[in-house]
């Protein structure tokens, strides 16, 4: 019974609805309806082609966009030192992950700022203005890059991925491609940076020990030792300025 009542009243609504959108419309009056086609068409036009496939390439750009950032620029090394400190002090979730990766999203823009600014003066200014074509802008862009990735890559490193790549040895920097140059960069970033991971582990773990022999000795077995020493941490890390001294590290490694 209920159940039919409230089908009597929705009908009751639509229809009064359609009494007053009638009112306000008069029968020569039509309410205007966009009109959405969908549908493939032959190109037979070249440019019409060459412009397809470049909407396509930059669709897989912008999707590719977040791998790139990670494994281009210093976001990598930072987020994981930022992850090992957050998991040394024995924090759980604080700060959050979101913070986190705000955070390493800022500094890396301070990183890469005069990077980019470079790419921007030397390559996407003179492609705006159609100064250069778009193969000779991408070549530019990728000149900066190549060189920060350079800087911060061990020759190891370099040398396996140049020795099992079937190029030829390169005479110089310039001669490496940058499908080497990236996955050598990307080691070498995590090497770096379970280096500074383990580096800011060490004080936390000491403390952990110290904190454990004492319940140990005390015969507090049962009481969790991490439990005791995380004020101990907070307190440490607020003294010595932890954050001051983590990501001013961070950055000094860049230079």
């Amino acid at each position: 019974m209920k159940h039919n009542l409230r089908k009597i009243i929705l009908c009751a609504f639509v229809t009064l609805g359609l009494f007053m959108v009638s009112g306000f419309f008069s029968e020569s009056e039509a309410i205007p309806l966009p009109n959405v086609t969908l549908g493939f068409e032959d190109a037979d036009d070249p440019e019409k082609v060459s412009s397809a496939l470049q909407i396509l390439v930059l669709l897989t750009i912008l999707t590719l966009a977040p791998a790139i950032l990670i494994m281009t620029t210093s976001f990598a090394r930072i987020i994981i030192v930022l992850s090992f400190l957050r998991q040394a002090m024995g924090t759980q979730q604080t700060p959050p992950t979101q913070i986190l990766i705000g955070l390493a999203l800022f500094l890396t823009m301070f990183v890469m700022g005069p990077v980019w600014k470079e790419i921007n003066e030397g390559a996407l200014k003179p492609y705006m203005e159609e100064q250069l074509g778009q193969f000779e802008a991408l070549k530019l862009a990728e000149i900066p890059i190549k060189r920060f990735m350079l800087n911060h890559t061990r020759e190891k490193d370099l040398s396996l991925f140049i020795n099992l790549s079937e190029d030829k040895s390169p005479e110089s920097a310039d001669d490496i491609s940058i499908q080497t140059v990236v996955p050598a960069f990307i080691i070498s970033e995590l090497k770096t940076a379970f280096q500074i991971g383990f580096l800011i582990y060490i004080p936390f773990l000491i403390l952990d020990m110290v904190v454990a022999s004492i319940l140990l000795s005390m015969g507090m077995m049962m009481l969790p030792p991490v439990l005791i020493s995380l004020p101990f941490k907070l307190m440490l890390f607020v003294m010595v300025d932890g954050w001051y001294l983590t990501v001013g590290s961070l950055m000094k490694s860049f230079s």
